[in-house]
């Protein structure tokens, strides 16, 4: 049996589940949500979700990233970035492509930049 190749996309590999708290460096293949508290560096070539709940004190390195929660510090996504209507972000974002829904808080500079970092 072969396996989708946008399946993938959906599978969550690591969860930060609310309540929880985690410092130090990730890096990881494939898609994190995080609803609770991270600090440290978190780097991969696959997703990263922020939940409502999430609170994150980093720099973010990714291919696409999705946030509904806190963050405080810059991201840098090779695809794309999507801020929620909950999103709070103090920090600054380079991406080729980027969502901002009405509501979020941004404070910061956005560099749109179709070339990989």
């Amino acid at each position: 049996m072969s396996k989708d190749p946008h399946e993938e996309e959906y599978l969550v590999n690591s969860v930060i589940g609310e309540g929880a708290e985690f410092v130090g460096e990730f890096k990881f293949p494939g898609l994190i949500r995080i609803d609770g508290k991270f600090r440290g560096l978190l780097e991969t070539e696959g997703k990263v979700l922020i939940g409502k709940s999430g609170i994150v004190d980093t720099d973010i390195k990714a291919r696409v990233v999705v946030a509904g929660g806190e963050i405080r510090g810059n991201i840098y996504a090779t695809e794309r970035v999507t801020l929620l209507s909950s999103c709070r972000l103090d920090g600054d974002i380079v991406t080729p492509r980027l969502i901002v829904e009405e509501g979020v808080i941004f404070h910061g500079k956005c560099t749109i930049n179709p070339t990989r970092h």
